[in-house]
């Protein structure tokens, strides 16, 4: 947790859920990333549902917004997903899913944008967040809306619940790297999707940075471990080693989007290798 007078900054959590280790990490063998992320019996790897609550003021910010709860069956037979947990978690930290302002999307897949959207007592689809905008890429709201056969993975039981936002004047498609409040902006990476984006905030006494799927999980910081969900691996690569230049040299707090157990940290460098240092930020 992170304040000051003007911004405080929560992680605030989904639960978990399980995905297959051999995509998760790519090309790295087995036999390397197994050693930090013990694979279950299927072979999958347990990870976590992140997201950023920021504080303000003027207003209540959320960054992505889990698996949701409109498919618990699904969820927890092929992911492993017990519950969606998210807004007991905003409750937690006094904000109810009223209070919530804007609500930024990293990107469209389904453990990301699932709980932007409910089923009320008759089953119809409605919005999580009432008065919430929603901030989305144009491109990855154009690339959900039209994914390839590769990428219909990602995106599960597809985007079509967020037509309900879309059709309540609820989404805002942004173009690029914008400022959503005063010391929170999103920056475009792509690489994992057309439009992918991570969110930095700068409270004037520290620097966050929520990762997003550009660095999934502190076992990622590696260079070569890159998803095999990625669309566009190399455009990932060059934008990964940007962002652990500038969070190792400006000292930036790095958030997890699917860190299980490690959820944050710094990096720091001794003798000329970077090496992670986890914090607490519950």
């Amino acid at each position: 947790m992170i304040n000051n007078s003007a911004l405080a900054v929560r992680v605030v959590s989904d639960g978990s859920f399980l995905l297959d280790g051999g995509p998760v990490f790519g090309q790295v063998p087995k036999t390397l990333w197994e050693q930090n992320a013990k694979p279950d019996r299927k072979n999958r790897v347990r990870l976590g549902l992140n997201s950023l609550l920021i504080k303000t003021p003027e207003s209540n910010i959320l960054v992505d917004a889990g698996i949701g709860s409109r498919e618990p069956d699904v969820n927890r037979t092929v992911y492993g997903h017990a519950s969606s947990k998210l807004i007991r978690d905003l409750k937690r930290q006094g904000v109810s899913v009223r209070d919530i302002d804007y609500v930024v999307l990293s990107h469209l897949s389904f453990f990301r944008s699932g709980g932007a959207t409910k089923l009320d007592r008759e089953g119809n689809i409605i919005p999580t967040f009432p008065k919430a905008k929603f901030l989305i890429q144009r491109t990855a709201w154009e690339e959900a809306f039209n994914p390839s056969e590769r990428s219909v993975p990602v995106y599960g039981t597809g985007s079509e619940h967020l037509k309900i936002l879309y059709d309540k004047g609820m989404v805002n498609l942004i173009d690029g790297d914008t400022e959503v409040v005063p010391g929170v902006y999103t920056v475009v990476t792509g690489g994992y999707s057309e439009g992918h984006q991570v969110v930095m905030v700068n409270t004037g006494s520290e620097k966050i940075v929520y990762l997003a799927n550009l660095i999934p999980t502190p076992n990622h910081i590696p260079l070569a471990y890159i998803t095999a969900y990625d669309r566009y691996p190399d455009e990932t690569l060059a934008m990964k080693k940007e962002m652990l230049d500038r969070c190792e040299q400006e000292g930036w707090l790095m958030v997890f989007a699917h860190g299980y157990r490690q959820v944050a940290g710094y990096l720091e460098k001794r003798k000329g290798n970077l090496h992670f240092k986890e914090v607490d930020f519950s």
